[in-house]
């Protein structure tokens, strides 16, 4: 496993920093969006086992998130992030097939990124995404929004990715911002009225996950899902299910599918 590239481009809104990790040989490149309020400097690991099974893993930190530029957490419009994420992935143009991977808001960043660029697209990973609705959006966009700080109890039941979590500089641990929670409202409202995702699908989540939960997710994937989508529920995981305590069986899974996709054949995990 190479160390991770950081290079720079100019995004919407300012400087946006973007994690490659090359391969020397790579048969596919995965495009890995991460959720809010955290940094694509935490996928390291998730980047180790892409790239053992072949691939060139690249992200970016998305605007006002990391290393990039902006007000922290602050997005008016995905339609930035989008375009932001759209220009990583043409940073350094490929031939080779194309995966995106993406968690929590990254997951909804990577269910509209395949509803609008699916030509470019071979197979899709969507990791407890907030897809359908989300309670921080109905209760807190146009309400008083709490200033306690995110139980990082909920992310894993390893109590060491929340300590983690906790004492990372780079993650933001204050409060939400009410123009990025009307965003994320727009966004879902757009994905649930866009087109279906056709390309080989896998949604992911975890049984026990109280930052996502499972039941709204499950209510916006029944809106855009296509005809090949595998549906997996990890009981008992919480929300970050690449940081469980079951995290390698977890991401085996998904470099199962993945090089399942990328030959046309089914992956052989539960539908």
């Amino acid at each position: 496993m190479t160390d991770v590239e950081l290079t720079h481009l100019a995004g919407t809104r300012g400087d946006v920093v973007v994690h490659r990790w090359p391969h020397p040989a790579p048969t596919h490149r995965v495009l890995l969006a991460h959720g809010y309020g955290e940094h694509l400097g935490r996928y390291h690991h998730v980047a180790a086992a892409l790239h053992a099974n072949g691939a060139e893993v690249v992200g970016p930190d998305h605007l006002g998130h990391g290393r990039s530029e902006g007000e922290r957490v602050l997005v008016e419009s995905y339609d930035d992030v989008l375009a932001d994420f759209h220009a990583a992935a043409q940073q350094t143009p490929t031939d080779l097939p194309v995966v995106l991977v993406g968690h929590s808001m990254g997951g909804m960043i990577a269910a509209r990124y395949a509803q609008l660029h699916a030509a470019d697209l071979t197979a899709v990973v969507l990791s407890g995404p907030v897809l359908g609705s989300w309670y921080p959006v109905e209760e807190f966009a146009d309400g008083e929004i709490p200033d306690e700080p995110l139980d990082v109890s909920t992310l894993s039941r390893d109590p060491a990715v929340g300590e983690r979590y906790a004492a990372d500089p780079l993650i933001w641990h204050g409060p939400f911002k009410r123009p990025t929670l009307r965003a994320i409202g727009r966004c879902l409202d757009e994905i649930n009225n866009g087109p279906r995702i056709t390309k080989p699908t896998l949604w992911a989540h975890g049984g026990d996950d109280q930052l996502v939960p499972i039941g709204p997710t499950r209510a916006g994937v029944a809106r855009i899902r296509g005809e090949n989508l595998t549906a997996v529920e990890y009981p008992g995981a919480r929300h970050e299910i690449f940081n469980e305590t079951n995290a390698d069986d977890i991401l085996a899974d998904v470099t199962r599918f993945v090089t399942s996709a990328l030959r046309g054949t089914p992956a052989g995990l539960p539908r």
